[in-house]
């Protein structure tokens, strides 16, 4: 059904994203807000403001009944979920449609199919999608954890089958180190996801982080080609670019293939990402994980292909088939996005919330910036410490890093600490500028180049 109202249920600069591409659909949009979140940017420009709940995001925006009763009760006929929060919690998925309400994301047995990662493991697998070699479904206990690592080899990844984000991830590299991470792999998962169910992987050394990006209508599917986010601090992403220039160009036809393979072999509706790791020493590329949801780094996808994915996974939420044919998807230039979070790179990485006594946004050709931020703004303690995305496009990779460089230099947030100046030394990096980076070279980068405040 066509969408004439649209609750946004989630916060910051996702809710602002979403409200602006409602508008431009000429939706009305009402913002869902927690108890501490009543003056952010979202709630000034959506049309209605829904109180959910007090600051505490488990008694608002993870309350599944409470966003519901928010949404039936306003009059909304469709539910946006952005990232985090209930974006992949197939549960919500389904009592969103249970309440004749549309789920503007993908059906709630996709997303438990494909959130299981063992499960998602196996579906990859069934659609000719190459995986990491690891367990075929999830290990029960010690001895077949150990049995699945002697066959595979070590270094083994330990990662639990409900997870996200980083969390219940484990190294092991000997069968005593394995006995000994297992149980705290899977306490973690079951504390962060209520399931402490683990699967095994072979760890791929020096990997890089590629995805990539499709867009579906529940028939058909696409690709907006791919993504590097091998820039990681603490398996969290913080720098993020399109294309990534690791591949030649038969890997990338290869890659973006077996996402679309992947994607319509599950029916997939609305925009997803597939996760894969690359190994640079061999050429080969291995699925890792489905993330069914916008993704905090969509906009560089944008910015080389001109789509507008928000807007399009809106659309076809709505019942309209896709707008694009692959051959339509053409990318042109090269993008790159940080992550300006609210947190002291001299402490630690800090998490700083306060007050925003000013604030100078860049601009000019080629330079995006996602937020959530205006002046006199009081950033609330309770949520992620995301204040917004600087994106830039250039035609080349190295006119893009110049870009970023004179776009961050131009940004203030003042009044509380930012990783600006992480970004900053980044841009000028040797090895950042040469593209020789992976997963784990950020930790020992940061190590090696301790930063002073960035205030």
């Amino acid at each position: 059904m066509a969408i004439a109202k649209l609750f946004v249920a989630n916060r910051g600069e996702i809710a602002v994203r979403i409200i602006r591409a409602a508008r431009e659909l000429g939706i009305a949009t009402v913002q869902a807000v927690s108890a501490a979140d009543r003056d952010m940017l979202a709630a000034r420009l959506a049309d209605e403001v829904v109180e959910i709940g007090p600051a505490h995001a488990r008694k608002s925006y993870l309350d599944m009944d409470a966003v519901l009763r928010g949404a039936i009760e306003s009059g909304a006929d469709a539910i946006h979920p952005g990232y985090g929060f209930l974006s992949e919690n197939a549960a919500f998925a389904e009592k969103v449609e249970a309440a004749g309400l549309v789920f503007v994301g993908p059906k709630a047995e996709t997303i438990r199919a494909m959130g299981d990662k063992a499960t998602a493991r196996a579906m990859a697998s069934a659609a000719g999608v190459p995986c990491v070699p690891g367990s075929e479904g999830r290990v029960e206990g010690v001895a077949e954890a150990e049995r699945v690592a002697k066959a595979i080899g070590y270094p083994v990844m330990i990662k639990a089958s409900a997870g996200g984000g980083g969390r219940g991830i484990r190294v092991a590299e000997s069968p005593s180190e394995l006995e000994k991470l297992i149980p705290q792999a899977s306490a973690e998962a079951l504390a962060a996801f209520g399931d402490g169910g683990l699967y095994l992987e072979r760890f791929v050394a020096h990997a890089r982080h590629v995805e990539v990006q499709i867009l579906g209508d529940g028939t058909r599917a696409i690709h907006v080609f791919e993504r590097e986010c091998s820039l990681q601090r603490r398996r969290q992403k913080v720098w993020e670019e399109a294309p990534a220039a690791c591949l030649s160009p038969e890997t990338r036809v290869a890659l973006c293939a077996s996402a679309v393979r992947l994607a319509e072999s599950v029916g997939y509706r609305g925009a997803g990402t597939l996760e894969y790791l690359y190994d640079g020493r061999t050429g080969e590329f291995f699925f890792i994980e489905m993330n069914t949801r916008i993704q905090v780094e969509h906009p560089v996808s944008e910015m080389i292909t001109g789509i507008d994915l928000v807007r399009e996974m809106i659309r076809v939420a709505g019942g309209a088939p896709l707008a694009y044919a692959q051959d339509d998807v053409v990318a042109k230039g090269h993008a790159i996005e940080v992550r300006i979070n609210a947190e002291d790179p001299a402490k630690g990485f800090l998490p700083g919330p306060g007050t925003v006594t000013a604030l100078t946004v860049p601009g000019g050709m080629g330079v995006r910036f996602d937020g959530m931020l205006y002046p006199g703004y009081q950033v609330p303690p309770f949520y992620d410490s995301l204040l917004g995305k600087l994106i830039v496009w250039d035609e080349t990779r190295d006119g893009a890093i110049d870009r970023l460089a004179r776009a961050l230099a131009e940004l203030k947030v003042e009044g509380l600490p930012t990783t600006t100046a992480l970004h900053a030394a980044l841009a000028r990096d040797a090895d950042v500028r040469a593209g020789a980076v992976h997963t784990r070279w950020l930790e020992g980068w940061l190590d090696a180049h301790p930063l002073g405040s960035p205030q």
